[in-house]
């Protein structure tokens, strides 16, 4: 059963071939969306979206841009006829303490992880209301809920953590018009951020706190990003969903 037959799906921050919104968009094209994946790089983003099949699109956008955004909304429902589901995927991480965080890392990670949120939030919502349906799945992280200790430093926490906020109050302003908001919470996936980043001995003390030991799959990500995409969570918004292996257990 295809769970996304003749669904729009934009997914940001997806051209990574080991990220996150890679795997998303691939299981989202298996059930039968078609896919728009936005990143900086245009030709990334098109790469990206011709590993997936035919029928699917690459765009670029800068997701701390209002006007990105709104030009990446209006460039799908032209090539694609709609939007269905927004997947806001697109983060980047720093591995700094509490007092090295400068205002050029603060701005570079809350900008992209929640101002590029709201702002490709803000893009779609006008569509996704006008038809009374619609997902918007957002990545927050297992950082915002235990403050960090994984990888990112505060400032990612914080940017996480804000991401959580605003998936909530956008739930609860959205649900009158049947659009969905829900969040997830990964924690320690291997992909591209993470590769080549941690010592043996850091990865021996992340897995020793993961009751499952082992690293989540981007995969494994992709998964609940289905459910929440798809109808089978038609009464679930404003939740946060955790992906961590029960490393955190609350």
């Amino acid at each position: 059963m295809k769970l996304l037959d003749g669904k729009i799906a934009i997914i940001t921050g997806g051209a990574s071939p080991r990220g996150l919104g890679k795997a998303t968009a691939q299981l989202f094209a298996d059930h039968g969306a078609t896919v728009a994946i936005l990143d900086l790089d245009a030709d990334h983003a098109a790469a990206a979206a011709a590993d997936l099949g035919t029928g699917h699109i690459g765009l670029p956008c800068d997701v701390t841009k209002k006007d990105d955004c709104i030009a990446a909304a209006k460039a799908v429902l032209a090539a694609l006829g709609g939007i269905d589901i927004l997947v806001n995927n697109a983060g980047i991480t720093q591995p700094l303490k509490l007092m090295e965080i400068e205002a050029e890392n603060y701005d570079a990670v809350t900008d992209v992880s929640l101002r590029g949120t709201l702002y490709m939030s803000q893009a779609v919502i006008p569509t996704l209301r006008e038809q009374k349906s619609g997902s918007i799945v957002n990545m927050s992280s297992v950082s915002a809920q235990r403050g960090g200790g994984i990888f990112g430093g505060p400032h990612y926490s914080a940017a996480k953590a804000g991401v959580l906020g605003l998936t909530k109050a956008m739930a609860r302003e959205l649900a009158p018009d049947g659009v969905r908001s829900n969040a997830i919470c990964p924690g320690f996936i291997a992909t591209d951020i993470t590769a080549g980043k941690l010592t043996a001995a850091m990865k021996e003390q992340v897995l020793a706190g993961i009751p499952m030991g082992r690293a989540g799959e981007a995969s494994d990500v992709a998964g609940c990003a289905l459910f929440l995409a798809s109808d089978l969570s038609a009464y679930v918004t404003g939740s946060e969903v955790d992906v961590n292996g029960g490393s955190l257990i609350h």
